[in-house]
């Protein structure tokens, strides 16, 4: 299946909705706005919410959204995240000329607040932002890709490898599609153990069409699959 986004398609706007799955069990939505913006600037949005059992356990409902200037490069995130019992509000912001990256997150429950403040270099990305300029590159397997990543609480050159083409199979239908490992965990953004693979039609447009997060045993893995697009 062909998603039906023309040649430059990764400069048109996205409306993509994905089915979140925990163990076998449909744990939730992702939802992903892409709306570009001047040159290659724009602005993304993020919604996840959990759903059924999962919800029970450990209720999820985080907004995420990111701003990036005409050279692709990240320039503020806002996040508000309601995860279990805690809930917090984060603001990143990220200064190209003077290389900084400031972060502010406060808890919503204990009005306690962090701050942090750290180099960077002139150009960088947050993980969303990575996402979309990934889209722009070209993706043959074998490709090994080094892209500036930083959270606001740490800097990475993030090692992304193109590892292979083939058919895959999402509710929205079937796609070529290539799929890249990012590595992201294990100490490198983030302490946690875990594997992402990212799943991009084989065309202009480089539709994420499949995200999957393979954490350790006992918590299992976690796999966006997209549903339907607009």
């Amino acid at each position: 299946m062909q998603l039906q986004v023309p040649m430059n398609g990764q400069d048109l706007p996205l409306n993509l909705s994905y089915r979140v799955e925990w163990r076998m069990i449909d744990a939730g939505k992702a939802y992903l706005k892409w709306n570009p913006g001047a040159g290659r600037g724009g602005q993304a949005n993020v919604h996840i919410e959990t759903q059924g059992l999962v919800n029970k356990l450990f209720p999820v409902k985080d907004d995420y959204s990111t701003n990036l200037d005409e050279r692709g490069c990240t320039l503020s995130t806002i996040m508000h995240a309601e995860e279990g019992s805690r809930k917090r509000d984060t603001l990143v912001t990220y200064d190209r000329i003077r290389k900084r990256v400031e972060y502010q997150e406060k808890d919503l429950v204990t009005n306690k607040t962090l701050h942090k403040d750290l180099e960077i270099p002139g150009c960088t990305f947050d993980v969303i932002g990575a996402l979309v300029e990934l889209r722009r590159l070209k993706l043959e397997p074998g490709a090994a890709l080094s892209v500036p990543v930083s959270d606001g609480k740490k800097f990475i050159n993030a090692r992304v490898e193109v590892q292979a083409k083939g058919r895959i199979k999402t509710p929205a239908g079937e796609f070529n599609a290539v799929r890249c490992e990012a590595f992201l965990f294990d100490g490198a953004l983030y302490a946690r153990k875990a594997r992402l693979h990212v799943w991009f039609t084989d065309d202009a447009a480089k539709v994420p069409v499949q995200i999957r997060i393979m954490m350790r045993f006992y918590i299992g893995t976690v796999t966006l699959q997209l549903d339907k697009s607009a």
